[in-house]
Parts: C-alpha cells; structure tokens; sequence
C-alpha cells in the first residue's frame, strides 16, 4: 500500500475530534503534520505528542478564515517542516439554532469559517503542489449537504458549498498531480455531536455514532490514492446512501 513517507500534511481544526484523528494517521502513514489549532494550544500541542510518536509535528495557531492568517500559517509549516504536499480541510463551527433565530452574522461567520477558509487554505497551498505535480486534497463536508442535516440551513448551505468546491478544483487539477476529494460524515462520536439533542444514534441504520478514526480512515486512503479525485466519500452509517 502506498504510504506518505516524506510528505508533508497540513490539517486546519486540528486540535480535537476528526481533525486530531486526521492528524495522528497521517502521521501512522509516515507524513509530517502541522496541526492548526485556534484557541487551544494545550490540545493542539497533545495532538503533536501523538504525531511525533512516528514523525515530525508543528502546532500553528492561525483563524483560517482569515487570509493574512493563512498565509503566515502557509510560511511558518514551509519553514518549519517543508512543502505541503497534503491538505485537509477539516476546520468548522456548528451552531445549532431554530430557523428564525439565524441572523445575518451567524450567516457570516459559518460561511466564513466552514467554506471560505477552504478556499484561503487552498488557494494558499495550490503553487507548491503545481510546482511538484503532485497534491492530495481533502475537504470535510457532512451528511448536512445532502440532507439538510440538523444544525440549520447555514451550516448545510456551508457543507453543500464544500462539495462544489471540491468538485470545481477536482477537474480542474486534475491533469497536474493533483486529487481532490471530500468526506461527508454524519454523527461522528465528537463533541459538537454529543452536545446536540437532536443527534440520536438511532437515526443511521447501523443504530450507532461513527468514531473519528473510522473518519480518518477515509482521510488517509484518498490522501494515498491517485486515481480518485472529485469524490464524496459518505462515512453516515447508511444515513444518506449515493
């Protein structure tokens, strides 16, 4: 099977939940990663500890959806571990809200924070993949740009625009070396799951929550394949079958 030796990964939110799973079989698989992390340095730099286990690992703070920060947060991981040859896109906020109580920010920020950050970290990362004819891109969606999910409309419209995003850079890449693939779990065991009451194990057919690294699973076999790109990979439990 082929493996990430050598390579470098990048992966945005990475501190807890899918994006700590993401990072630490990244590493299993033989790459070096930078762990984004927002607010909590004390988890992103425990995720390291994991990384460092089988590779190299940086903890670098940076708002993805914010594109000076992006690009100093591109610069610090070129200098500190090398080109980024793997990026997952995995940052996000779910905020659970009744339709009518969605405001114009609350908009905003989901936009900003869920899909806009893709584009930033993308466009930022794209030049040295091109240079190098070679790249693996992994975007996190969700079951909610399929469904509707239950979050909100805001979230599900941040997910779906995932997916067109993946779909655009996928064929557009294509003949450079370049995949470019989303996940879209749904009832992950994390946090931001098991602190909404409407997320009930029930609702799969396999009548359980999905555990990160069965996520991260996914992650590592498109970061190790060549041929997929513009993909979905459904990781639900049969919620929602394509």
């Amino acid at each position: 099977m082929p493996t990430l030796d050598g390579k470098v990964a990048l992966v945005t939110g990475a501190s807890r939940g899918i994006g700590r799973a993401i990072s630490v079989a990244l590493a299993k698989a033989g790459a070096d990663v930078a762990v984004n992390f927002l607010a909590d340095e004390a988890e992103a730099r425990k995720v390291c500890s994991e990384v460092e286990k089988t590779g190299k690992a940086l903890a670098v703070k940076a708002d993805v959806s914010i594109s000076d920060e992006v690009s100093r947060m591109v610069e610090a991981v070129q200098k500190g571990l090398g080109e980024i040859s793997v990026l997952v896109n995995n940052a996000a906020i779910s905020r659970p809200q009744l339709l009518e109580e969605i405001t114009e920010r609350d908009w905003d920020e989901i936009l900003a924070v869920n899909l806009k950050s893709m584009f930033l970290v993308t466009q930022a990362v794209l030049p040295s993949m091109r240079k190098r004819r070679w790249g693996r891109i992994v975007n996190l969606s969700s079951v909610a740009a399929q469904t509707g999910g239950i979050i909100g409309p805001h979230y599900a419209a941040s997910k779906a625009g995932c997916l067109g995003l993946t779909h655009s850079y996928a064929a557009l890449l294509a003949k450079e070396g370049i995949t470019v693939n989303a996940i879209a779990p749904a009832l992950i065991e994390t946090q931001m799951i098991t602190s909404n009451p409407k997320a009930r194990p029930e609702i799969t057919p396999v009548g359980r929550f999905g555990t990160v690294e069965e996520v991260a699973d996914v992650a590592v076999m498109l970061a190790c394949n060549a041929y997929i790109t513009g993909q979905t990979i459904n990781v639900n439990g049969g919620w929602y079958m394509s």
